[in-house]
């Protein structure tokens, strides 16, 4: 068996196109291992308010000391890339937010025996994609309820510290492992491979791991 970690941000870009390119990877690869894909905690900004009232191109301009402009042409290139593989950013709609119940949801998915990277897909495409504040209570509940969860025993978890050690434990693996950046995807333990990359390189990685 392969096993694929990969830690990512559901408030990430980049980590939405190397999930696509990674399942597209997928559907390529040929091999008689089975593939476990976990997905793995890692915050781009742990200290981010919540209803912070900004738009996200003014957030990145600030983040990278560039102008709204600028920030915006980024996101536009960003626009047509997700259109080549299948997903719809709308960049103007994103509401930023802080990503900690987010997942702290993907590791209660986990623990209820759901692939969470169905989850992951549903985050990714709510931040992204549908404009809305993942971190509003209402809003993960809807993405419970989608997944085929229990929202009442979400609701429990969603009130009191569950899974909020088992994200910062990931978090520190990050750093123990030397990843300083998400996407990472991490196969077996052995193989690295960093950023969006594209499907033959993730397919390479894959057939490698397979051999050893």
């Amino acid at each position: 068996m392969i096993q694929v970690e990969i830690w990512s941000d559901v408030v990430c870009p980049f980590c939405f196109i190397g999930k696509k390119n990674f399942e597209a990877a997928l559907e390529k690869y040929s091999g008689p291992e089975k593939i476990e894909v976990v997905w793995r905690s890692f915050e781009l900004d742990p200290k981010a308010q919540k209803s912070q009232q900004i738009k996200i191109h003014d957030l990145i301009a600030k983040k990278y000391g560039r102008t709204a402009e600028w920030a915006q042409e980024n996101n536009e290139r960003l626009t047509a890339q997700g259109k080549t593989i299948g997903i719809d950013f709308d960049f103007n709609s994103i509401i930023p937010t802080n990503s900690f119940d987010a997942h702290r949801l993907l590791h209660f998915a986990r623990a209820e025996n759901k692939e969470n990277n169905a989850v992951a897909q549903l985050l990714f495409s709510a931040y992204f994609c549908q404009g809305q504040d993942i971190a509003q209570p209402s809003v993960l509940a809807d993405i419970v309820v989608k997944a085929g969860l229990s929202a009442d025993r979400w609701n429990q978890v969603f009130l009191g510290q569950d899974f909020a050690s088992d994200v910062r434990n990931e978090e520190s693996q990050a750093q123990e492992l030397g990843i300083t950046g998400v996407p990472a995807f991490v196969f077996n333990r052995k193989h690295l491979v960093s950023g969006a990359q594209p499907v033959e390189a993730f397919l390479e990685v894959l057939n490698e791991a397979a051999k050893s």
